[in-house]
Protein backbone atom coordinates (compact mmCIF):
# COMPACT_ATOMS: atom_id res chain seq x y z
CA UNK A 1 0.00 0.00 0.00
CA UNK A 2 0.89 3.77 -0.93
CA UNK A 3 1.87 6.03 1.90
CA UNK A 4 -1.57 7.56 0.82
CA UNK A 5 -3.98 5.85 -0.80
CA UNK A 6 -7.65 6.94 -2.01
CA UNK A 7 -10.00 3.91 -1.70
CA UNK A 8 -13.16 2.13 -1.02
CA UNK A 9 -12.87 -0.13 1.87
CA UNK A 10 -15.07 -2.26 3.66
CA UNK A 11 -15.07 -1.85 7.69
CA UNK A 12 -16.24 -2.18 11.09
CA UNK A 13 -16.27 0.10 13.55
CA UNK A 14 -14.40 -1.13 16.74
CA UNK A 15 -14.56 2.72 18.77
CA UNK A 16 -14.82 6.18 19.01
CA UNK A 17 -13.56 8.96 20.71
CA UNK A 18 -14.03 12.85 20.84
CA UNK A 19 -10.86 14.50 19.74
CA UNK A 20 -10.64 18.35 20.53
CA UNK A 21 -14.25 20.73 20.02
CA UNK A 22 -15.98 19.38 17.19
CA UNK A 23 -13.66 16.13 15.85
CA UNK A 24 -13.53 12.83 16.55
CA UNK A 25 -11.17 9.74 15.95
CA UNK A 26 -12.96 6.80 14.97
CA UNK A 27 -11.20 3.13 15.11
CA UNK A 28 -11.93 0.66 12.33
CA UNK A 29 -11.11 -3.01 11.35
CA UNK A 30 -10.95 -2.77 7.66
CA UNK A 31 -10.67 -5.53 5.38
CA UNK A 32 -8.12 -3.87 3.21
CA UNK A 33 -5.53 -2.12 5.51
CA UNK A 34 -6.37 -3.70 9.23
CA UNK A 35 -6.80 -1.82 12.28
CA UNK A 36 -6.75 2.20 11.01
CA UNK A 37 -7.52 5.10 13.03
CA UNK A 38 -9.67 7.95 11.20
CA UNK A 39 -9.87 11.60 11.88
CA UNK A 40 -13.14 12.61 11.04
CA UNK A 41 -13.39 16.75 10.87
CA UNK A 42 -16.79 18.28 12.43
CA UNK A 43 -18.11 14.91 13.89
CA UNK A 44 -19.39 16.31 16.62
CA UNK A 45 -21.48 19.38 14.63
CA UNK A 46 -25.29 19.13 14.71
CA UNK A 47 -26.07 18.06 11.34
CA UNK A 48 -23.03 16.23 10.30
CA UNK A 49 -23.50 14.25 7.57
CA UNK A 50 -21.71 11.59 8.01
CA UNK A 51 -23.36 10.68 11.67
CA UNK A 52 -25.57 7.85 10.96
CA UNK A 53 -22.08 6.48 9.18
CA UNK A 54 -20.15 6.20 12.10
CA UNK A 55 -22.57 5.31 14.93
CA UNK A 56 -21.28 2.30 18.07
CA UNK A 57 -21.86 -0.85 15.56
CA UNK A 58 -21.44 0.30 11.88
CA UNK A 59 -20.10 -1.67 9.41
CA UNK A 60 -19.86 -1.51 5.22
CA UNK A 61 -18.01 0.39 2.83
CA UNK A 62 -16.53 4.03 2.60
CA UNK A 63 -14.46 5.93 0.84
CA UNK A 64 -11.44 7.85 2.19
CA UNK A 65 -7.39 8.13 2.51
CA UNK A 66 -5.53 5.34 4.05
CA UNK A 67 -1.99 6.70 5.17
CA UNK A 68 0.53 3.95 6.00
CA UNK A 69 1.27 6.06 9.24
CA UNK A 70 -0.40 8.36 11.03
CA UNK A 71 -4.13 9.21 11.27
CA UNK A 72 -5.92 8.24 8.15
CA UNK A 73 -9.64 9.62 6.87
CA UNK A 74 -12.84 9.25 5.86
CA UNK A 75 -14.73 11.32 3.17
CA UNK A 76 -17.86 9.40 2.95
CA UNK A 77 -19.74 6.20 4.02
CA UNK A 78 -21.28 4.80 0.79
CA UNK A 79 -23.12 1.67 1.67
CA UNK A 80 -23.57 1.23 5.77
CA UNK A 81 -25.65 -0.42 8.03
CA UNK A 82 -25.18 -1.23 11.80
CA UNK A 83 -26.12 -3.65 14.50
CA UNK A 84 -29.14 -2.82 15.73
CA UNK A 85 -30.24 -5.11 18.05
CA UNK A 86 -26.28 -5.22 19.83
CA UNK A 87 -26.99 -1.35 19.38
CA UNK A 88 -30.44 -1.48 21.88
CA UNK A 89 -29.29 -4.25 23.83
CA UNK A 90 -26.89 -3.22 26.68
CA UNK A 91 -25.63 -7.25 27.47
CA UNK A 92 -25.43 -7.55 23.89
CA UNK A 93 -23.56 -4.53 23.75
CA UNK A 94 -21.26 -5.40 26.58
CA UNK A 95 -20.86 -8.82 24.82
CA UNK A 96 -19.69 -7.60 21.60
CA UNK A 97 -17.50 -4.89 22.73
CA UNK A 98 -15.52 -6.89 24.48
CA UNK A 99 -14.95 -9.46 21.42
CA UNK A 100 -13.94 -6.24 19.53
CA UNK A 101 -11.71 -4.99 22.22
CA UNK A 102 -9.76 -8.52 21.82
CA UNK A 103 -9.34 -8.63 18.75
CA UNK A 104 -8.00 -4.83 18.79
CA UNK A 105 -5.32 -5.99 21.29
CA UNK A 106 -4.69 -8.95 19.68
CA UNK A 107 -3.00 -7.36 16.45
CA UNK A 108 -0.95 -4.58 15.36
CA UNK A 109 -2.68 -2.03 13.48
CA UNK A 110 -1.98 -1.76 9.51
CA UNK A 111 -2.00 -5.42 9.41
CA UNK A 112 -4.22 -7.02 6.94
CA UNK A 113 -6.23 -9.78 9.19
CA UNK A 114 -8.91 -11.01 6.27
CA UNK A 115 -9.53 -14.13 8.35
CA UNK A 116 -10.54 -11.80 11.60
CA UNK A 117 -12.03 -9.38 9.85
CA UNK A 118 -14.45 -12.01 8.35
CA UNK A 119 -14.80 -13.95 11.94
CA UNK A 120 -15.64 -10.50 13.54
CA UNK A 121 -18.53 -9.78 11.03
CA UNK A 122 -20.04 -13.19 11.61
CA UNK A 123 -19.62 -13.19 15.11
CA UNK A 124 -21.64 -9.75 15.33
CA UNK A 125 -23.67 -10.77 12.82
CA UNK A 126 -24.39 -13.63 14.99
CA UNK A 127 -25.20 -12.42 18.38
CA UNK A 128 -27.02 -9.25 16.50
CA UNK A 129 -29.40 -12.37 15.13
CA UNK A 130 -29.74 -13.69 19.00
CA UNK A 131 -27.30 -16.12 19.03
CA UNK A 132 -26.23 -16.43 22.37
CA UNK A 133 -23.72 -14.31 22.87
CA UNK A 134 -21.50 -16.26 25.69
CA UNK A 135 -20.96 -18.85 23.14
CA UNK A 136 -19.50 -16.56 20.31
CA UNK A 137 -17.65 -14.93 22.86
CA UNK A 138 -16.38 -18.43 23.81
CA UNK A 139 -15.75 -18.96 20.31
CA UNK A 140 -13.53 -15.78 19.89
CA UNK A 141 -11.94 -16.01 22.74
CA UNK A 142 -10.31 -19.70 22.54
CA UNK A 143 -9.43 -19.45 18.61
CA UNK A 144 -7.95 -15.50 18.96
CA UNK A 145 -5.51 -17.56 21.98
CA UNK A 146 -2.66 -18.51 19.48
CA UNK A 147 -2.33 -14.82 18.74
CA UNK A 148 -1.64 -14.06 21.98
CA UNK A 149 1.24 -16.20 21.93
CA UNK A 150 -0.68 -19.07 23.96
CA UNK A 151 -1.56 -22.40 21.98
CA UNK A 152 -3.00 -24.81 24.60
CA UNK A 153 -2.76 -28.65 22.75
CA UNK A 154 -6.64 -29.38 22.34
CA UNK A 155 -5.99 -31.92 19.51
CA UNK A 156 -5.08 -34.74 22.38
CA UNK A 157 -2.96 -35.13 25.07
CA UNK A 158 -0.10 -32.97 25.84
CA UNK A 159 1.89 -35.57 27.18
CA UNK A 160 1.49 -38.78 24.81
CA UNK A 161 -1.26 -37.74 21.99
CA UNK A 162 -3.79 -40.25 22.20
CA UNK A 163 -7.14 -38.70 21.84
CA UNK A 164 -9.79 -41.52 22.51
CA UNK A 165 -9.92 -41.14 26.26
CA UNK A 166 -11.33 -38.72 28.87
CA UNK A 167 -9.32 -35.44 29.29
CA UNK A 168 -8.95 -32.55 31.47
CA UNK A 169 -7.60 -29.51 31.20
CA UNK A 170 -3.85 -29.24 32.71
CA UNK A 171 -2.01 -25.59 33.01
CA UNK A 172 1.45 -27.65 34.34
CA UNK A 173 1.21 -29.76 30.71
CA UNK A 174 -0.34 -26.54 28.57
CA UNK A 175 -3.44 -28.11 27.50
CA UNK A 176 -5.21 -31.26 27.58
CA UNK A 177 -3.77 -34.14 29.26
CA UNK A 178 -5.30 -37.75 29.30
CA UNK A 179 -6.85 -39.78 31.97
CA UNK A 180 -3.36 -42.01 31.82
CA UNK A 181 -1.61 -38.66 33.19
CA UNK A 182 -4.17 -37.23 35.29
CA UNK A 183 -1.88 -38.32 38.51
CA UNK A 184 0.91 -36.40 37.22
CA UNK A 185 -1.46 -32.90 37.66
CA UNK A 186 -2.92 -32.76 41.18
CA UNK A 187 -4.13 -28.99 40.26
CA UNK A 188 -5.65 -30.01 36.79
CA UNK A 189 -9.23 -28.39 36.99
CA UNK A 190 -11.07 -31.20 37.04
CA UNK A 191 -13.81 -30.57 33.99
CA UNK A 192 -16.47 -32.66 32.92
CA UNK A 193 -16.15 -34.39 29.32
CA UNK A 194 -18.90 -32.11 28.19
CA UNK A 195 -16.87 -29.04 28.79
CA UNK A 196 -13.81 -30.54 27.09
CA UNK A 197 -15.98 -31.13 24.40
CA UNK A 198 -17.26 -28.01 24.00
CA UNK A 199 -13.47 -26.73 24.01
CA UNK A 200 -11.96 -28.32 21.57
CA UNK A 201 -15.47 -28.36 18.88
CA UNK A 202 -14.86 -24.43 19.46
CA UNK A 203 -11.49 -24.15 18.89
CA UNK A 204 -11.88 -25.46 15.43
CA UNK A 205 -15.45 -23.96 14.30
CA UNK A 206 -15.99 -21.73 11.53
CA UNK A 207 -18.40 -19.26 12.91
CA UNK A 208 -19.24 -18.47 8.83
CA UNK A 209 -21.14 -21.54 9.09
CA UNK A 210 -22.27 -21.63 12.67
CA UNK A 211 -25.87 -22.04 13.32
CA UNK A 212 -27.29 -22.03 16.63
CA UNK A 213 -25.51 -24.13 19.93
CA UNK A 214 -27.44 -24.33 22.96
CA UNK A 215 -24.76 -25.17 25.91
CA UNK A 216 -25.81 -25.66 29.16
CA UNK A 217 -25.11 -22.87 32.30
CA UNK A 218 -23.06 -25.49 34.18
CA UNK A 219 -20.88 -25.86 31.07
CA UNK A 220 -21.11 -22.33 30.09
CA UNK A 221 -19.97 -21.68 33.63
CA UNK A 222 -16.65 -23.77 33.43
CA UNK A 223 -15.73 -22.87 29.87
CA UNK A 224 -15.93 -19.31 31.54
CA UNK A 225 -13.72 -20.41 34.43
CA UNK A 226 -11.30 -22.00 32.68
CA UNK A 227 -10.69 -18.98 30.03
CA UNK A 228 -10.83 -16.31 32.44
CA UNK A 229 -7.57 -18.37 33.69
CA UNK A 230 -6.20 -18.16 30.59
CA UNK A 231 -5.85 -15.08 30.07
CA UNK A 232 -5.48 -14.02 33.54
CA UNK A 233 -2.71 -16.22 33.96
CA UNK A 234 -0.86 -17.39 30.87
CA UNK A 235 -2.25 -14.23 28.25
CA UNK A 236 -2.00 -11.30 31.26
CA UNK A 237 -4.65 -8.88 29.77
CA UNK A 238 -6.82 -7.40 31.82
CA UNK A 239 -9.30 -5.29 29.39
CA UNK A 240 -11.93 -2.64 30.99
CA UNK A 241 -14.66 -4.14 28.62
CA UNK A 242 -14.14 -7.59 30.11
CA UNK A 243 -14.52 -6.32 33.35
CA UNK A 244 -17.70 -4.54 32.40
CA UNK A 245 -19.24 -7.60 31.12
CA UNK A 246 -18.63 -9.27 34.34
CA UNK A 247 -20.17 -6.45 36.33
CA UNK A 248 -23.04 -7.00 34.06
CA UNK A 249 -22.85 -10.50 34.35
CA UNK A 250 -23.13 -9.93 38.32
CA UNK A 251 -26.34 -8.43 37.90
CA UNK A 252 -28.24 -11.15 36.11
CA UNK A 253 -27.32 -13.89 38.76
Amino acid sequence: MDSQTYMNFHGILLYRKNFKENDMLVKFLTAEAGKKMFFIRGARKRGFKMMADILPFTYGTYSGKINAENLSYIYSGLDTDHYENISEDIFLNAYATYIMSLVDVAFPDSTPIPHWFNQLFAALRLIDNGVDPEVITNICEIQLLGEFGVQPELRGCAICGRNDLNFDYSETYGGLICQNHFHLDDNRLHLDQKTIYYLRRFSIIDLNKLGNVNVNNNTKQNLRMLLDKIYSDSVGIHLKSKSFLDQMNDLRL
